[in-house]
C-alpha cells in the first residue's frame, strides 16, 4: 500500500467467530445448551469484523487506498487479522499490535431458526486511546474516519471526552472527519451514559455523522426507542416517520454536524446537510458546495433479488458513501453510491463478499438499478424522481 491513504479509518476491530450451526435440527434452545454433550457442526467461518475491517476493507475494495487503525494484541487472534489485512486485501498501514492487550473477538451463536447469539470479548478495543492514532499518518490523507465508540470503553467514558481530543487533532491536520456509531446495549455501562451529552461534545467536531436510525433515536430519545422495539421489534425501522427523521437532524445540526446520513436498513437512507456558509468552512477538496448545501432527502434502497443477509450492510453503505464523497460526487449521487453498496452487501453471507469494484457499482446504477418502494410520511415531504424530498 502506498504511505499516503486517501482515509483513515480508526475505531472498533475484532475477529468473528461462526461456528457452522445452519444444519443443526434443534426444537428449542435447550436442546444446544446441554453440558457435557458434544454438537457436530459444520466448518467454522472466521473473518475480521468491526468498523475498521467491514468499512475499511469496503473502501479498499472499491479502490480507496485506505490505512486502518484498530488494535490488536500480540497473540493468534491478532496474527489471524494482520494475515487477513496484509495477504488477502494488501493492507499493512495503520494496525496497531499492544503486547499488553488481548485480541477482540466475537463467538456467533446462530442455530437455524433463532435469533444469534453473541459471545464477545472487548480485548484491545476498550484500551484504544488517542494514543493509538499515528497523527503523522493521519495528516498525510484526506479524510479521517471512527467508528463504533459506544462499543470501547474510553471512547464511550467522560462524555466522550478521549474521542473529542482525537476528532480535534485530526481537525487540526486539515483533514474532514466523520463518525459511525454502534448501538449499545440498554444494560451496559455504554447504555447508561447521556449519550445526548455525549453528542454536543463530541459533534462541533465531526463534519458527516452516520448513525442508524435505531441507534441515534436510542441516543435522543429512548423513551420512544423502547416504544417502537414494543411495538415492532423485528421492524422498529417501518415506524419512522418523515417528520421523525427531520427533527433528529434538527437536534444534530444543532448540535454541530455538518453533514448527516442517516441509515434506515431496507428502507434506504436519508440524507441532510447543512447550509452553505456553515459547509463553506470545512477545510477539504472533496465536494462542491453548491452541490452539498441544504439537502434533504430520502433515498430508497435498491431491489435485490435474494434474501439479505444484513451483517455489516451498514458499514459496507458507509464505504460507498465515504468513496463517493472523496470523488467529489454531488450529494445526491453519493447516497445512491451508498445504497448501491449496502444492496451488494446484503447479498453475500459478511460485509465484504457481495461487494464489487466501484466501476462494476457505477454501471450497475447508470443500467437503471431499480428501487425498491419506499412510502415517506410527513409534513412537507414530496415523491420526487426515484427519492423523496422535503421542500
Amino acid at each position: 500500500m502506498k504511505n499516503n491513504p486517501e482515509i483513515i479509518v480508526a475505531g472498533h476491530l475484532c475477529l468473528d467467530i461462526i461456528p457452522g450451526l445452519q444444519n443443526l435440527n434443534i426444537q428449542q434452545p435447550e436442546d444446544f445448551f446441554v453440558p457435557g454433550k458434544l454438537v457436530d457442526s459444520s466448518p467454522a467461518v472466521v473473518s475480521t469484523g468491526g468498523c475498521v475491517s467491514n468499512t475499511g476493507l469496503g473502501l479498499v475494495k472499491m479502490g480507496i487506498n485506505a490505512a486502518l487503525m484498530g488494535k490488536v494484541g500480540e497473540d493468534s487472534f491478532g496474527r489471524i487479522i494482520k494475515m487477513i489485512f496484509r495477504d488477502d486485501w494488501g493492507v499493512t498501514d495503520g494496525l496497531i499490535v499492544d503486547k499488553e492487550s488481548v485480541t477482540s473477538h466475537t463467538t456467533v451463536i446462530s442455530p437455524k431458526g433463532y435469533d444469534r447469539m453473541f459471545l464477545h470479548c472487548p480485548g484491545a478495543n476498550d484500551t484504544f486511546s488517542i494514543s493509538d492514532i499515528d497523527f503523522e499518518l493521519v495528516a498525510k490523507a484526506k479524510h479521517f474516519h471512527f467508528g463504533y465508540p459506544p462499543l470501547m470503553r474510553k471512547m464511550y467514558l467522560n462524555n466522550g471526552e478521549e474521542l473529542v481530543n482525537i476528532f480535534r487533532r485530526a481537525k487540526e491536520t486539515g483533514l474532514t472527519t466523520s463518525l459511525d456509531m454502534a448501538l449499545p446495549d440498554p444494560d451496559s455501562e455504554s447504555g447508561k451514559i447521556d449519550w445526548k451529552k455525549y453528542l454536543q461534545n463530541v459533534l462541533p467536531y465531526v463534519d458527516i455523522y452516520l448513525p442508524s436510525a435505531e441507534e441515534i433515536l436510542f441516543m435522543l430519545d429512548k423513551g420512544k426507542f423502547f416504544e417502537f422495539q414494543n411495538t415492532s421489534s423485528e421492524d422498529s425501522i417501518s415506524l419512522f416517520s418523515g417528520d421523525d427523521l427531520h427533527n433528529i437532524s434538527s437536534s444534530l445540526l444543532d448540535m454541530g454536524a455538518k453533514i448527516i446520513m442517516i441509515k434506515c436498513g431496507h428502507r434506504g437512507s436519508y440524507i441532510r446537510t447543512a447550509d452553505k456558509e456553515t459547509l463553506s468552512i470545512i477545510k477539504t477538496g472533496c465536494f462542491n458546495v453548491d452541490e452539498w448545501a441544504n439537502i434533504e432527502l430520502w433515498q430508497p434502497a435498491f431491489k435485490i433479488n435474494v434474501r439479505p443477509n444484513a451483517t455489516g450492510s451498514g458499514d459496507a453503505t458507509i464505504a460507498g458513501f465515504l468513496t463517493a464523497y472523496i470523488k467529489g460526487c454531488s450529494a445526491e449521487k453519493s447516497i445512491c453510491y451508498a445504497n448501491a453498496t449496502g444492496a451488494c452487501s446484503v447479498t453475500a453471507p459478511g460485509a465484504l463478499a457481495g461487494l464489487i469494484s466501484w466501476e462494476e457499482l457505477t454501471e450497475r446504477l447508470e443500467s437503471g438499478w431499480e428501487s425498491a418502494f419506499l412510502e415517506v410520511e410527513g409534513d412537507k415531504w414530496e415523491k420526487a424522481v426515484n427519492t423523496w424530498k422535503r421542500k
